[in-house]
């Protein structure tokens, strides 16, 4: 069954950006420019195209268990906004933010004057654990990648939009950080994020039922702090999902 166009578009939009830049990028070291003007109309599509509905899934909603336990709110979720996380890149339309509340019966404040930055372990849900939200099948798996300081800071969220900017170039892998990427039949992949290096328990191929333990929370990827990024998406590939 061939996909509707809104999805087509989905599928290409960041594939198109990374090539315009590339293109762009060598016309400015090497001038070579192959794309010549239609480079930069190609990256004002692909950047126009991320905010969007193109990729947005409208579909029966799709029943699955809170992936932890204890006390956790929605720092960015559906409920507030879609997409919720500002662009529909990246299969995230629909994604939501859990930030584990502090163990001391306080609650989460987000963005802070000081200090600066943390270390993750000063965080209450560094090192939650992380559940299957539904039966599936492992389809990805990588937890190789360093859990960071924060950026929850005044000070420092301009260097997570920069450093965001950096990553991307480099592809999705280091946007998600460690992750884990769930089938769970029907076209409905589960992405896990921003997991703690070391962490995770399964690999590719495997099946886990839901409540089975995958991983714990870390602050890998593009993260301001210690959380859970939880999001249903269409294709086992962020980099070409729909939400």
């Amino acid at each position: 069954m061939r996909a509707p166009l809104p999805i087509l578009i989905a599928r290409v939009r960041i594939p198109l950006l990374y090539a315009a830049v590339i293109d762009l990028i060598t016309w400015r070291w090497h001038g070579v420019d192959p794309l010549g003007v239609a480079g930069w109309i190609v990256v004002g599509v692909a950047m126009v195209s991320m905010f969007l509905p193109f990729g947005q899934v409208r579909r029966e909603p799709v029943i699955v268990r809170v992936p932890v336990l204890g006390r956790w709110i929605a720092a960015n979720s559906p409920a507030d906004r879609v997409p919720s996380h500002g662009v529909h890149a990246y299969g995230q339309s629909y994604a939501i933010d859990l930030v584990h509340e502090p163990d001391d019966g306080g609650t989460w404040k987000g963005a802070r004057a000081w200090p600066p930055a943390r270390p993750p372990r000063r965080f209450a849900g560094f090192g939650r654990p992380v559940y299957a939200a539904a039966d599936g099948v492992v389809v990805r798996a990588s937890d190789w990648q360093r859990d960071h300081w924060s950026r929850d800071s005044w000070l420092a969220l301009p260097f997570l939009f920069a450093e965001g900017s950096v990553r991307e170039v480099f592809g999705p892998r280091f946007l998600l950080g460690n992750h884990v990427v769930l089938d769970l039949g029907g076209g409905v992949y589960a992405a896990y994020a921003h997991l703690r290096r070391g962490s995770v328990r399964v690999r590719p191929g495997q099946r886990v039922a839901a409540g089975d333990r995958l991983a714990e929370c870390g602050n890998s990827g593009n993260s301001s702090e210690p959380h859970l990024h939880f999001q249903l998406m269409e294709h086992r590939t962020p980099l070409v999902a729909a939400g």
